[in-house]
């Protein structure tokens, strides 16, 4: 059995803000409003895919963000969310996973109430401050990157990392990570064979520790992934020609072709 994780924002799935081109398909409402899509393209291969492999979404997102998608191919077995604190198992969590998760990120707690409370009183805080299932903090700011830094020098990194993706502000165990997750749940199912695909930092955890990993163009420069790691060496990025979405799940039927061939898992 191949396992393919995949995030779903920027990976498989495009905000309307994004120009994926005019064959597209909704696929999330929020309050009345079309705000994501897939292509046709991605919603073919996705079928395809999902016909090869067991297909696991693994997405930053909360339960009730997750569960707005419809990609319209059918239920996924599995699927990890909240960074990978909560596994749903035929879209209901897992209470043993979670508590699981709970513990895995209990040595971070003091460095994650301290974040509260320097975020509570954040002057560039412009959004409510979300500690998501106590396992993430989540807002959003004005100036995110120098908010980011200056969390950084409050907080033990050690035990808590601290990033920006635009104006939104994480902050997020150590120990919380789609890496993490994906090793888990590897333990738990025992695939042959792991592929990866995302498109953020959060992703480089598990495109780490996947047996493939599949990235945008410029990907290994915009994070500076250096040669000699783990994730270098087994990245392949797509090409720029082809929307990510596209390209990757293209890629990851021709990988799976190739891995029988080889003999590096079986069919049947």
């Amino acid at each position: 059995m191949i396992a393919f994780h995949t995030d779903l924002d920027n990976t498989l799935i495009y905000s309307y803000k994004h120009d994926i081109g005019p064959r597209k398909r909704n696929v999330e409402l929020y309050q009345g409003r079309e705000i994501s899509y897939i292509t046709e393209e991605t919603y073919h291969l996705l079928q395809l895919v999902k016909n090869e492999m067991l297909i696991v979404p693994t997405t930053t997102r909360t339960l009730e963000q997750y569960q707005r998608i419809d990609l319209e191919i059918g239920p996924f077995p599995y699927a990890l969310v909240c960074n990978g604190g909560v596994l749903l198992i035929n879209g209901v969590p897992d209470e043993a996973w979670y508590q699981d998760s709970l513990h895995l990120v209990s040595d971070s707690r003091e460095e994650m109430n301290l974040a509260m409370e320097l975020l509570e009183r954040e002057p560039r805080r412009k959004f409510e401050l979300r500690y998501i299932e106590k396992l993430f903090i989540f807002t959003k700011c004005n100036d995110p990157e120098t908010v980011v830094n200056d969390l950084k020098t409050s907080l033990d990194t050690k035990y808590v990392d601290v990033f920006s993706n635009g104006e939104k502000v994480y902050v997020v165990p150590q120990t919380l990570n789609k890496g993490m997750a994906v090793d888990r749940l590897r333990e738990k199912l025992k695939p042959e064979f792991v592929i990866a695909a995302g498109d953020s930092t959060f992703d480089i955890p598990m495109l780490s520790t996947a047996d493939r990993g599949l990235v945008p163009s410029g990907f290994i420069q915009k994070y500076e992934i250096p040669k000699t790691s783990g994730a270098r060496k087994k990245i392949d990025e797509m090409t720029s020609k082809k929307i990510f979405s596209d390209a990757l799940l293209e890629k990851v039927l021709k990988i799976k072709t190739e891995s029988v061939a080889a003999g590096i898992i079986h069919t049947g």
